[in-house]
């Protein structure tokens, strides 16, 4: 184990230590398994699992001991050995041709405030409407500025969520909960996961598409092909929102 490994584990556990906080306690205060903590105090991240449940919980223990959660996760990375990029392969997410700073920022602004208005008009969907909707996914268009609409029983109808692209070809979205929360996530239009979950549960979909319904946006962490997309909103927030996979 290397001393990088070493000095991340000790950091943690002199942290948590210097606040007299039992490991019993901290579990129960952030709801993630003392197992797993203990886990990232001795660095056993085989006892977590893939690294990106891993980062998930060093972001949520890191905050809880007022630590830097970047920089925890930025000292598990250096541990990891390097992958080599395949020749000639496609772009990611996140990887595309640099477009012109003033568009680049015009897009950036645009796509902020059409999320800021759909997660505002979910919110205040979910305070007046019925709760038992029926979402219909309309058939997909061929033309390839064609969107998707999602359809309830009239009267009221709701827009179709924001889709964030995946990767063309085999692709996989992943949930990682810090706090307890309901879900629903239907892959490729069947409910695969449904019902409220505890703190510490993960789950990777894979598929073409799929539709992920949070009742407490700010308790869970979304990857999609291992980046961390972050959280969808904050604690307390109602979001659905569509990947392409």
């Amino acid at each position: 184990m290397s001393g990088a490994s070493e000095a991340l584990g000790e950091r943690f556990r002199a942290a948590r230590e210097a606040r007299g906080i039992a490991l019993s306690k901290a579990a129960e205060e952030i709801r993630i398994r003392s197992l797993y903590l203990a886990a990232i105090e001795d660095e056993n991240w085989s006892t977590i699992g893939a690294p990106v449940y891993i980062r998930g919980f060093l972001r949520t223990y890191a905050r809880f001991l007022g630590l830097d959660p970047e920089e925890a996760v930025a000292a598990f990375n250096r541990t990891q050995p390097a992958q080599a990029a395949p020749a000639a392969a496609e772009p990611r997410l996140g990887e595309r041709a640099a477009a012109p700073a003033w568009l680049s920022a015009a897009l950036l602004w645009t796509a902020g405030t059409v999320a800021v208005l759909l997660i505002a008009f979910v919110v205040f969907t979910e305070l007046t409407l019925p709760r038992r909707t029926a979402l219909q996914t309309a058939p997909a268009e061929t033309s390839s500025a064609a969107t998707a609409t999602r359809q309830t029983p009239p009267p009221p109808v709701r827009p179709s969520p924001a889709v964030v692209a995946g990767v063309d070809g085999t692709s996989s979205l992943a949930l990682v909960l810090s706090g307890p929360s309901w879900l629903r996530v239907t892959v490729d239009g069947n409910v695969s996961m449904e019902g409220t979950f505890p703190a510490g549960t993960s789950k990777t979909f894979h598929g073409k598409s799929a539709l992920v319904r949070i009742g407490n946006a700010g308790a869970v962490e979304i990857y999609l092909d291992g980046k961390d997309l972050g959280k969808l909103g904050k604690s307390g927030d109602v979001v659905e929102r569509a990947f392409r996979l």
